[in-house]
């Protein structure tokens, strides 16, 4: 399908992506000066900020992911939380940041952060693409935000989908109101 008729309109460029990955790679650089950190990214949607993200940092660091879920597929959270594939190795004493691509109601990255606390990191931090304080019903909030969101609208592209597809656009747009 033509990437043109998918969205209504774009939200996030390509451009404004990689500024804003470089702008937060500096920042956690920064941060974390003579620190190591385990980044764990959160599948399937935060593959592709991960990747562009990680070659900003120059600390030592190690990568992991994670697949949980809360939302099928539909547009909506079931409210139900899985893990689908569990860390493959132990991020005890260790400082994490989870990459997550949008952080919405919370739901997700609350249950993500209970699931820390039980492995004792030494510290825990969160990294979004994209935040939408206006959908949040729990209490939660990104230490490294790419782009806050205000309106409610359904994003897809650069990792996000809608029933599994249009991860693959290179930008960030609203899905056209046909595909949903």
């Amino acid at each position: 399908m033509d990437s043109r008729k998918i969205c209504e309109k774009i939200v996030v460029s390509e451009s404004d992506i990689d500024e804003i990955v470089k702008r937060l790679g500096n920042q956690i650089n920064t941060d974390y000066a003579g620190e190591e950190i385990v980044f764990v990214s959160i599948l399937n949607g935060s593959f592709m900020f991960t990747a562009d993200l990680l070659k900003q940092i120059t600390l030592d660091c190690h990568i992991d992911f994670m697949q949980v879920s809360t939302y099928g597929n539909s547009t909506n959270t079931t409210g139900n939380f899985v893990v689908k594939k569990d860390l493959s190795f132990d991020v005890t004493d260790k400082n994490v940041i989870i990459i997550e691509d949008i952080l919405d109601t919370g739901y997700t990255m609350k249950n993500l952060i209970e699931y820390f606390k039980i492995k004792h990191v030494k510290s825990l931090k969160i990294a979004t693409l994209i935040d939408k304080p206006g959908r949040r019903t729990e209490d939660v909030h990104a230490d490294y935000v790419g782009y806050t969101m205000n309106e409610d609208l359904f994003i897809v592209g650069y990792g996000l989908d809608y029933a599994q597809k249009y991860r693959n656009l290179p930008y960030i747009g609203v899905l056209g109101e046909h595909l949903h």
